[in-house]
């Protein structure tokens, strides 16, 4: 069968561009002291190539902007929050929908409602903020990847699901009374962006439904997941991605979106269901403290954006190219003796740190030490998920049990970077890869209790080999 000659060529031209800068390594390694070896505090304007995030940090399309451009910024009642409720209503399925500024607002009051004190969250993984927010309702968090997610180099399709088995037992054991939410994340970011399949999806559905408990998607990037299903498992190749989003959301009960990375937009979030009763509660608590339930703390340009964003996320053309321009890199940096974790995903890679900084121990964050050479090596902004982020330390921040992987995510925003961008990328990390034992540790000097990777501050230490060697010279 003749391959298209468009496949993964992106379906969109450049239309307006910004300078991005470029600091010598002087100025980066000062800029990067002054953060405190942070990369989350180093200004935008000492960065050459940000994929710290993919979210909100897309490039917005000149229909979204013309469409802003007749934002309706009523209080209540906005012609563009109805264009918006009927673009969700389509997508997902859902009646009831409430705006809200970001995903991490949709998680405070979705978890508020339906979970509390002794309560359980199930996931596949909960992201950073998602744990967080489960923490903060006075729940308890609970992981069940499946087993294959353990593998980071095998080819198994779909790496996201939850563990079937791990769950039932969880649900129909002594703590099944106390579960009050399951919690599909789509795609699942913190194991390498690897995507849920449909058959788990739906195996999913019905233990919580035989068991009544509520089953809900974080779908922030509910496309990507729609793209590698429709690529990967039997019986969807035909489907378009928009028919199997829809056919997912339809699968639960109800949905919280960052609306930052699959709706393409800079600000916004979603929540969709289908009970009524818990809408009401949701919607009591976000007049509260987002804003009335016509915008939720967004502007009418904002839920413009969205509408048009969620239309255009879906189209195969853009979402064939972005999976070509990630599997593009994928290779490259494999092809410099990097790892990632196998298969590529979408919206990130993530490199194998502990496995190419063989000579730092995880008390010395291979993975942050990964990111913070990129920087200085490249200007290039990026954030492990290793032990600084997932370590459990003591109460002097050192190290007392380290995560079950060192990596390190490079977000790529959506619509923003050219191939030469991400060829210079694979190049810096070759260049780490010829000698990685030059590559410094590092240890915190001060971090908070919750969400210590957004504003710890380092110092870096030395490798073992260079500290003898300048002990040596001293004699």
């Amino acid at each position: 069968m003749p391959v298209e000659p468009f496949a993964s060529l992106p379906p969109y031209r450049i239309k307006v561009v910004e300078p991005i800068p470029f600091l010598d390594a002087g100025q980066r390694r000062e800029a990067f002291a002054a953060a405190g070896y942070n990369p989350f505090d180093l200004r935008a304007d000492q960065i050459t190539v940000d994929l710290l995030s993919d979210s909100g940090t897309g490039a917005t399309s000149s229909a979204q902007e013309a469409g802003a451009a007749r934002g309706d910024e009523s209080y209540a009642g906005a012609r563009s929050w109805f264009r918006f409720r009927d673009e969700v209503r389509d997508l997902t399925g859902f009646d009831h929908v409430l705006p809200v500024h970001q995903g991490r607002a949709a998680e405070r009051i979705v978890f508020s409602t339906l979970l509390g004190p002794g309560r359980i969250c199930l996931s596949n993984t909960h992201f950073d903020t998602t744990h967080a927010n489960v923490v903060l309702a006075g729940a308890q968090a609970r992981d069940l990847p499946c087993p294959q997610a353990l593998d980071l180099d095998s080819q198994e399709p779909f790496k996201g699901d939850i563990d079937l088995a791990a769950l039932e037992q969880t649900l129909t054991g002594p703590d099944g009374d106390r579960v009050g939410l399951v919690l599909m994340t789509i795609t699942n970011n913190g194991l390498g962006a690897q995507p849920v399949s449909m058959a788990n999806l739906s195996a999913v559905a019905e233990l919580c439904r035989r068991h009544k408990v509520p089953f809900w998607l974080d779908a922030a990037r509910f496309a990507e997941n729609a793209w590698l299903v429709r690529e990967r498992e039997p019986g969807y190749g035909d489907w378009t991605p928009r028919r199997i989003a829809t056919h997912a959301f339809q699968l639960a009960d109800g949905c919280m979106i960052s609306l930052k990375k699959d709706g393409l937009a800079p600000v916004g979030g979603v929540i969709a269901l289908r009970d009524p009763q818990v809408y009401a509660a949701c919607e009591a608590n976000l007049i509260a403290t987002e804003g009335f339930s016509t915008y939720g703390g967004l502007a009418g340009h904002d839920l413009e954006r969205i509408a048009q964003g969620l239309r255009e996320v879906v189209d195969a053309g853009y979402l064939g190219s972005r999976a070509a321009a990630t599997e593009r890199l994928a290779r490259l940096i494999n092809e410099a003796g990097v790892d990632t974790v196998q298969p590529a995903g979408i919206h990130a890679l993530y490199l194998n740190a502990g496995r190419l900084l063989t000579h730092l121990e995880p008390a010395r964050f291979p993975g942050h030490a990964l990111a913070s050479e990129l920087y200085l090596r490249g200007g290039i902004r990026c954030a492990e998920l290793g032990s600084l982020y997932l370590g459990e330390l003591d109460g002097r921040h050192r190290l007392v049990r380290p995560a079950p992987f060192e990596l390190v995510r490079l977000a790529i925003p959506r619509r923003v970077y050219t191939d030469a961008h991400l060829d210079h990328v694979a190049a810096t990390l070759a260049e780490i890869a010829k000698e990685p034992g030059r590559v410094p540790g590092y240890r915190i000097v001060s971090a908070p209790r919750l969400l210590r990777h957004f504003k710890v501050r380092l110092e870096p230490v030395a490798p073992r080999a260079a500290r003898r060697g300048r002990a040596a010279a001293a004699r």
